[in-house]
């Protein structure tokens, strides 16, 4: 049987452009001396996700100094097969709504399991041993990919798959959207907020010209409620009890 390979400590984050893969890129920053980013351009509505990109990985290096020496290439894929297959609220000009299964209609049926064989594909190639992703299953839309159990077995299959070694972290997995603006002050601080805030994109409509003091988004899709309800309870506890 083949070796396997002899990884460097280093981590390719799945990077959208949205609030959660921005925590875990500054998460990412925080525990990894090398960190590299990946993008996936599938056909999604919200495609302005994308644009928002290098503005973050520009201004996230001005949180904290150690990042601007840890933060290293960026990659990104286009899937256009992946949409064009994919009839979704995410990747159609269809109304949001709940299907028979009790999934909505934003579900991309296989997408993290393919980002993340893509990721370990390039992971691979550029000797990164830890791949991180903002798969979440306390404050999420139901997606069943998005599940612990379904990124352990994900690991396990790329490991036996590629006769690799590689750790799938998840550092959002048993958070709420409140306690995942938490993290996000004590990665840092007020700054980390603030750029959140302003430059990262999370609604599935792409609206990016309404400004909430929660981001910008239309308000009322599944991912912008999720986002809103998560900053007043962050600040209602913020206030509460001074974290």
């Amino acid at each position: 049987m083949k070796k396997t390979a002899d990884f460097s400590e280093g981590a390719l984050v799945l990077f959208s452009g949205g609030q959660d893969s921005t925590t875990c890129l500054a998460w990412a920053l925080t525990h990894f001396s090398i960190v590299e980013t990946l993008g996936f351009d599938y056909g999604q509505r919200h495609f302005v996700e994308m644009e928002c990109r290098s503005v973050i990985r520009e201004k996230i290096l001005n949180i904290q100094p150690e990042w601007k020496e840890r933060l290293g290439e960026d990659h990104i894929l286009k899937l256009s097969d992946l949409g064009a297959i994919s009839d979704t609220s995410l990747t159609r000009e269809t109304e949001i709504e709940w299907n028979r299964q009790g999934l909505p209609s934003t579900f991309v049926p296989g997408r993290n399991l393919l980002f993340l064989t893509y990721a370990a594909i390039i992971a691979n190639r550029r000797n990164l041993r830890h791949l991180v992703g903002g798969m979440c299953e306390t404050d999420f839309s139901g997606y069943p990919d998005c599940r612990d159990d379904t990124l352990k077995a994900l690991q396990v299959a790329l490991n036996l798959g590629m006769n690799t070694r590689f750790v799938l972290h998840t550092p959002l997995m048993w958070l709420d959207k409140a306690a995942e603006w938490k993290l996000a002050a004590i990665l840092g601080n007020d700054s980390l907020i603030e750029l959140i805030n302003k430059e990262t994109h999370s609604c599935y409509l792409g609206d990016r010209t309404h400004y909430h003091e929660w981001g910008y988004g239309c308000g009322h899709c599944p991912a912008c409620e999720l986002r809103q309800a998560g900053w007043e309870t962050y600040l209602r506890q913020k206030e509460m009890f001074g974290v």
